[in-house]
């Protein structure tokens, strides 16, 4: 029977050395009371410590100070498993510093594997991971050398590989939902997102966990059952936190409250308050260009996912080219229809048509339900492979993106082909490189491998790479020089710059 408690009397119940789950993508759906008292209770016991944090996306804000970000910092933690890791600052620090164990798989892998471990299971078998850094052939999970777990090993069945995953139990959920109704049941009008709020409290309760669920209010009403998420008989501790109104808080476009058409998606997503994680140089337009250039490989009736930096500039373009009514976009956090939202709003869909658990929306992208998608990449190689998860120095983490490009029909990576310092301007009908990146992104080897380019000919999948100045196209032998924009010197501004011929 579930209580409603105060965030201090739920944490005080986490013991020692617990698994940990938490329900988020990214900052979005994430219960920042809860957190908040972990670090208190820390900071005044020293408990709970050694903590094994799960979290199949990420739960980070991009600053240290916010969620699990501070306890972390303090020492609280040993281990963090996770998909992505650019939003949680204090996390890659102690990961790369070797201060905790630390790993990463494909979102969509440990998405899916929650939802096993509710049924019991102790593995996950996919053959999402196969080829790339994931596959202990080609490279580790960890992203470390204190992170000795094999954590993911390769097996055949009928004659396919898989990655097999071993699956960690939870003891206990942190989850954040929004009304809590007299049984306990827990619906999420005011979230953007479920993510795997389901399977996480089934998997928890199977393992004889605790699952406490932060909300903003208590409603003496009855939910309706078609919009109970969580039912009361898997909930243990309520913690209500009343929401501090502040602009720019809650946005109804994200929530579905307010249905957005595509001809006013533009106002929304200009109201919509964004960060920038990358400061961009003074006149550049190189998100521009990329953006504009990768629109028009949108046809209508596509069914589409639009990846977050620049890839988020092919909705701006779709919606000035007039096509954005006529195709469909998707989020691997479970928004169907409308936007994808931009910045540390990501994960959230303006004016979705529907919005389901993560780990649905990842069958339907494992079974090839996506035309197509757009994604960025820190580097690729002349073989067509890309990277996407490890830099020198940092660890973003793989997200959905080896779930979204497995099968999908045509993949569009969006990536400039210098940084650091790139200038890129439109002039008149062409481009114009103002001052060229120090780092060229196209090379002979690249530092790990989240996409093969090998996988994807065997698929029979099309491959473009647009960048500001020309677009590459995947063939059996590499990359194919495919186009050269208006205004810029093919031998000078892109072959004499590779290491390798194309």
């Amino acid at each position: 029977m579930f209580k409603i408690v105060s965030a201090r009397e739920a944490i005080d119940k986490i013991p020692d050395g617990a698994r940990v789950a938490i329900n988020s993508f990214l900052a979005l759906s994430n219960p920042e009371e809860l957190h908040k008292a972990i670090h208190e209770r820390f900071m005044e016991t020293g408990s709970p410590n050694n903590l094994r944090l799960f979290c199949a996306a990420g739960f980070g804000a991009w600053d240290v100070n916010r969620f699990a970000d501070p306890y972390i910092t303090a020492g609280a933690v040993r281990e963090v498993i996770a998909g992505h890791y650019n939003s949680m600052p204090a996390a890659i620090k102690a990961a790369l510093d070797g201060k905790i164990e630390a790993y990463c798989l494909p979102l969509g892998l440990l998405s899916q594997a929650i939802r096993a471990a509710a049924s019991g299971k102790e593995w996950f078998l996919s053959e999402v991971g196969i080829g790339i850094y994931a596959d202990p052939r080609v490279g580790s999970c960890a992203l470390n050398s204190v992170s000795k777990q094999r954590i993911a090993e390769v097996r055949e069945f009928e004659g396919k590989e898989y990655l097999l995953f071993h699956i960690p139990k939870i003891d206990v959920a942190l989850i954040k939902g929004t009304t809590v109704d007299p049984n306990g049941n827990i619906t999420f009008e005011k979230e953007y997102l479920t993510v795997d709020a389901l399977a996480l409290a089934q998997a928890t309760k199977r393992n004889g966990g605790r699952v406490i669920v932060q909300v903003e209010r208590v409603s003496h009403k009855f939910s309706r059952p078609r919009n109970v998420i969580i039912p009361g008989i898997l909930v243990d501790d309520v913690v209500v936190v009343e929401p501090v109104v502040e602009a720019g808080e809650y946005n109804p476009a994200l929530s579905g409250d307010v249905h957005v058409p595509a001809s006013q998606m533009d106002y929304y997503v200009n109201k919509l308050s964004t960060t920038k994680y990358k400061k961009v140089q003074k006149d550049d337009n190189t998100a521009d260009i990329i953006g504009e250039r990768a629109a028009h490989e949108l046809q209508a009736g596509h069914i589409v996912n639009i990846g977050i930096g620049i890839p988020e500039m092919v909705g701006k373009y779709a919606s000035k080219l007039g096509i954005l009514g006529d195709i469909v976009t998707t989020v691997e956090a479970g928004g169907i229809g409308g936007l994808p939202a931009p910045g540390v709003a990501f994960g959230a869909t303006i004016g979705a048509d529907m919005v389901c658990d993560m780990a649905a929306q990842f069958d339907f992208y494992d079974g090839g339900g996506l035309d197509i998608c757009f994604l960025g990449g820190l580097e690729a190689d002349m073989q067509g492979n890309v990277n996407v998860h490890k830099i020198e120095g940092g660890y973003p983490g793989i997200g959905g993106f080896a779930n979204i490009t497995f099968a999908t029909k045509t993949i569009v990576f969006c990536m400039s082909f210098t940084t650091k310092g790139l200038i890129a301007a439109k002039k008149g009908d062409g481009i114009s490189i103002k001052q060229e990146g120090t780092i060229i992104k196209f090379k002979r080897e690249i530092a790990a491998v989240s996409f093969s380019g090998a996988n994807a000919i065997k698929r029979g999948q099309r491959v473009l790479y647009v960048t500001e100045r020309c677009v590459f196209e995947l063939t059996a032998t590499g990359l194919k020089l495919k186009e050269v924009y208006n205004g810029i010197d093919e031998k000078k501004q892109i072959r004499e710059l590779l290491d390798f011929d194309v």
